[in-house]
């Protein structure tokens, strides 16, 4: 027989459940009982993120009926869209509450191997290629889209996942006879949903070189939505068209004189430059730069015609290469344009925190809805972290992994996890307090889960 599901699970603080009941509605009621479980779990297990290893770290080792827990993510009905919308409202409610909405978008490849895997391609490794040096990876690519805002207590800026998609391969599409999709519309369709969501506020979307398409721009300032992105240093720039004469025939113009490039506003002499100190310089601390802006016409043949503001970048020791940002609106401050660019390295540096701490990369599940589900849950399970830490004391917000030979000054997002964890646990009198009133005694399967943990860290 199966352990009773209430002497097993462990128990949610109630500030915790608040938060994660608003995903309940998504479920029925059976589904949202396994899907709880699945939830809680992947926050509390160390290591890989395998539907075993969560029902082993929350007692549930000798649960027969094991095969429910996995048909959460390969047969449920649930729709991934409609729970991406819920997390977005809590993390712009608790975040975000008024002002300008930033948003980062890009994309990462999950290694991943096996032959039921039919979505994986071989795509270039952004990690490991350089500019002299190219790099290939096979596996899946995931386009997502993250809220890059300030976290209170980590003093710094954070991009929290929210909306993910499989961008999958050209061979995989040939395959189905689907039409391929390249990654700029995938991250059109993206960008537009979440205009969709949060149809009252101002978005800016900052996105790398991959994004500097003519396409993408022009689609999503269509519908108010400003996109910040690196400019070629060649492109063909252009003042705004003329105004059209009384009595003019043929098509109405498009672009006016042919300025110069900025590869030559950036030797010429004349060109004026402002000296400004951008804080939190990819994530270090403030930088001195030069700066040249004005105001253009992106134009290339066959292509839609997108005015922009382009911000001409130098550093005056030479430690990086000079480099042009692009923003189509043509009202924002030059100056704030290059700190929302600059935050978009906190997009690798959740990439990167998925893969250390909740385990993607680690998952093993093989039919295509699963593999569609898995992942994206995975990346908003970083953002529903960072709102089960909000809910701590401030005392338990600010708590460091410290030691003494090592002074952590700022808490990232590891020691977010280890306060969440740490005040699950002592929901179950898994860590004891100086009270004895406040003991439990821990049931057995919980026990045994703790001690699988401990012992298969690795």
């Amino acid at each position: 027989m199966s352990p009773p599901r209430d002497a097993a699970m462990p128990r949610l603080p109630s500030r915790f459940a608040a938060v994660m009941l608003t995903f309940a509605p998504l479920f029925l009621q059976r589904s949202w009982r396994h899907a709880e479980v699945l939830l809680t779990g992947a926050i509390l297990a160390p290591g890989q993120r395998t539907v075993t290893s969560i029902l082993r770290i929350t007692g549930l080792a000798r649960e027969r009926r094991f095969v429910n827990y996995h048909r959460v993510l390969n047969r449920a009905a649930w729709c991934p869209r409609a729970a991406s919308r819920l997390l977005l409202g809590l993390l712009v409610a608790a975040f975000a509450p008024s002002g300008p909405v930033v948003l980062g978008i890009d994309d990462t490849i999950e290694r991943r191997r096996g032959k039921r895997i039919a979505a994986k391609g071989i795509y270039r490794d952004p990690v490991r290629s350089s500019h002299g040096h190219f790099v290939k990876a096979s596996g899946l690519r995931w386009l997502s889209l993250m809220l890059l805002t300030p976290i209170p207590w980590a003093h710094r800026v954070w991009a929290l996942p929210f909306l993910t998609a499989l961008a999958p391969s050209e061979r995989y599409c040939q395959q189905r006879g689907r039409r391929h999709k390249k990654l700029t519309d995938w991250g059109r369709q993206l960008v537009l949903q979440a205009r969709r969501w949060l149809p009252g506020r101002e978005l800016v979307v900052v996105a790398d070189s991959a994004f500097a398409a003519l396409e993408f721009l022009a689609a999503v300032s269509r519908h108010g939505v400003a996109c910040i992105t690196r400019l070629r240093l060649d492109a063909a720039l252009y003042d705004p068209a003329p105004p059209r004469l009384p009595g003019t025939n043929g098509r109405p113009r498009t672009k006016g004189k042919r300025l110069a490039t900025l590869s030559k506003v950036l030797t010429d002499p004349a060109t004026t430059w402002v000296r400004v100190t951008v804080p939190g310089w990819y994530g270090g601390g403030e930088r001195d730069i030069e700066i040249s802006t004005s105001t253009a016409v992106w134009r290339h043949g066959g292509m839609p015609v997108v005015p922009i503001r382009w911000v001409l970048v130098r550093d005056p020791l030479g430690r990086f290469e000079p480099q042009a940002l692009l923003c189509t609106d043509q009202t924002y401050d030059p100056v704030q344009i290059l700190r929302w660019f600059v935050q978009r390295w906190q997009v690798e540096v959740t990439f990167r925190e998925v893969r250390d701490h909740l385990g993607v990369e680690t998952q093993r599940q093989w039919s295509d809805k699963a593999i569609a589900r898995t992942t994206p849950c995975l990346l908003g399970l970083f953002s529903l972290v960072t709102l089960l830490g909000r809910q701590l004391t401030p005392c338990a917000r600010r708590a460091t992994a410290t030691s003494a030979w090592y002074r952590k000054q700022r808490p990232t997002f590891s020691d977010t996890l280890a306060a969440v964890r740490r005040e699950i646990w002592r929901e179950q009198g898994f860590v004891t307090s100086r009270c004895a009133a406040d003991m439990r005694k821990l049931p057995p399967a919980l026990r045994d889960g703790i001690a699988y943990a401990l012992c298969h860290a690795a």
